[in-house]
């Protein structure tokens, strides 16, 4: 849908009693930081994205009697008709580009409000209902059904890499793990992504959400930590579908023939990401049925051969380590969705929806395999290393269920890394559009309306990171990934607090206190994981960090030279304007919400 033209920012000088008639009930107008100010007895007031303004109605006299007017020839005195009481004007609603009804802006110095580039994408964005921009431009959003499998893909595709669980602490604590963990950590993530995506529905997610509560830096900073940890986070993905793929094909098991299997893998899922994200998730759709299919089998065909005694079973020798990074890993990302809010359907509606499915059919898909596995099998806990499954599978059901499985881990595999890829990259484009990246992050592809850009490089980055050790790469990324969900917990308590009005389409559903309980168990858990971490990842983290705060004041530096173009210019009178425009090439209809 084209976009319609952005109205431009108006401001008008009025006596009080206009003032009075202009906001009376039934107007809508944007909120601001200050109500109006005054100087020598009139009332500035600053209406910004104003499409059209009813002129000032001649008064009348209290009870409506007729004006008396000089007549220009005569200057005998004639009486006027009555005029009719004014009406005030009709203001059109205005939008950001993610689609959220808002207020109008009033008053204020228009300098201080140039400096919040979100707040003026508020009132500047407003377009045919906000909508319009290089993303709705083709009409192709992600539904429900689509979003679903992606948010699964985004967080755990199957079973597929639970074995260590059962590895490093036993069947026992496997189950508990599984069936508790979803409770305090990824319900509470769920329900703050689903607050925060429908309240700034815009790509970008989490670092919009920094940005927003906390000013440029933190969401640079957010960017770093979230962007690295999911580049990471997919470089897994490709060794894990190579160990997988060795089961069936040995040679592939290393050297040459391993490389070339990770690199077609890589190459060839960035170019189905290059074809559009709505194409993506209709192809998680397929891939999450063929990977969970067996799973299904194989439960069923362990019913008559399930021992309950066996899921009491624990390891002799517990690797803690291990075993809390194998959940948190198989159990987080629900926030990745949130950088590609600005491609849903009706975001408002859709990704509520979209979270509670996901969580209910991840944590099932954890649970029911592995009770059927652990019961039905009787095997040492040493034994549950990655790829398992697929031998448990054989054990219950013969071979044929066991090549079954180890075809579903490599298209899990190729779920994962397309729905890792497709977020990393549309963040890579959220924070150009916001300024904190060069522009060209932001440039989409002519035909499939992609960031191409962005897939490259991540692709790229995710590439050279995949030759890595798996459990270093899970380490890493958990670290990295807790460091950003601490910021992202605490932007979610300061916006509750500091802008209680903000609309919020979908509202967890808890006062400001409850909203601080419900951060507070999984923050704790994410410090406890931080705490068990090696010199080794400290070491990373504190380097990654560093190269972050670079990045933030390189890209100052570049704004300031000219050196590179970035979508807010390079001061803060253009900031606002090009705020807007990024919203707008974000953003969905306010229907949508």
């Amino acid at each position: 849908m084209a976009a319609a033209p952005t109205a431009r920012a108006q401001s008008l000088s009025l006596p009080k009693s206009k003032l009075a008639r202009i906001r009376r009930p039934g107007v809508v107008v944007q909120e601001g930081r200050k109500e109006g100010r005054k100087e020598g007895g009139r009332t500035d007031l600053g209406i910004r994205a104003l499409s059209e303004l009813t002129p000032p109605t001649p008064p009348t006299s209290a009870r409506g009697a007729p004006r008396v007017s000089i007549h220009p020839s005569t200057t005998r005195l004639v009486a006027a008709p009555p005029c009719p009481a004014p009406k005030p004007p009709r203001l059109p609603r205005l939008t950001i580009g993610g689609g959220m009804a808002r207020e109008a802006h009033l008053g204020g110095d228009a300098a201080a409000a140039a400096k919040d580039k979100n707040a003026e994408a508020d009132a500047l964005a407003a377009a045919d209902g906000g909508g319009g921009g290089a993303s709705a431009a083709g009409g192709h959003k992600l539904s429900l059904v689509p979003l679903i499998f992606l948010i699964f893909f985004e967080v755990a595709g199957g079973p597929y890499g639970a074995e260590p669980a059962v590895q490093s602490a036993g069947p026992l604590y496997a189950l508990l793990g599984f069936l508790v963990f979803p409770f305090i950590w990824a319900v509470p993530e769920a329900l703050v992504t689903a607050e925060l995506s429908t309240a700034m529905p815009g790509n970008g997610g989490f670092v919009l959400w920094a940005d927003r509560a906390f000013g440029p830096f933190s969401g640079s900073l957010m960017g770093t930590w979230k962007y690295v940890s999911g580049a990471i986070n997919g470089a897994a993905f490709p060794a894990l579908c190579a160990d997988y793929l060795a089961r069936v094909v040995p040679a592939v098991g290393g050297g040459g023939p391993r490389v070339a299997a990770i690199v077609a893998f890589n190459v060839a899922l960035s170019f189905l990401n290059y074809t559009g994200l709505t194409v993506v998730g209709w192809a998680a759709v397929g891939l999450g049925v063929a990977s969970l299919s067996p799973f299904l089998l194989m439960s069923g065909a362990a019913l008559p051969k399930i021992r309950p005694r066996r899921w009491g079973g624990v390891a002799a020798e517990k690797d803690w380590k291990l075993f809390f990074n194998t959940l948190f890993w198989n159990l987080n990302y629900w926030d990745s969705v949130s950088t590609m809010a600005g491609e849903v359907e009706r975001p408002g509606k859709t990704l509520p929806k979209a979270l509670v499915a996901a969580v209910s059919m991840t944590s099932l898909g954890y649970l029911l395999p592995l009770m059927a596995a652990t019961g039905a099998v009787d095997v040492a806990p040493e034994d549950w290393g990655n790829g398992f499954f697929a031998d448990a599978a054989g054990m219950i059901a013969g071979r044929w269920l066991k090549y079954w499985i180890e075809v579903g881990a490599v298209l899990s595999s190729i779920g994962l890394y397309s729905a890792t890829l497709s977020s990393a990259a549309f963040q890579l484009l959220g924070m150009a559009d916001l300024g904190l990246l060069p522009r060209v992050f932001a440039a989409r592809a002519p035909v499939f309306n992609t960031p191409w850009v962005s897939i490259v490089a991540t692709s790229a980055i995710t590439l050279g990171m995949s030759f890595f050790s798996f459990n270093n790469i899970v380490a890493a990324a958990n670290f990295l990934y807790s460091l950003g969900m601490l910021l992202e917990f605490a932007a979610f308590i300061w916006l509750r607090a500091k802008r209680p009005d903000l609309p919020r389409p979908y509202r967890v559903p808890a006062r400001l206190p409850g909203a601080v309980a419900l951060c507070l168990v999984p923050s704790a858990f994410l410090v406890f994981v931080m705490a068990i971490a090696g010199w080794k990842v400290y070491a990373i983290s504190a380097a990654f960090t560093a190269a972050g705060v670079g990045v933030y004041y390189l890209m100052r530096l570049c704004k300031a030279r000219g050196c590179l173009r970035f979508s807010d210019g390079g001061d803060d009178e253009g900031a606002a304007a090009a705020a807007a425009a990024a919203y707008q090439r974000q953003g969905s209809r306010s229907g949508d919400v």
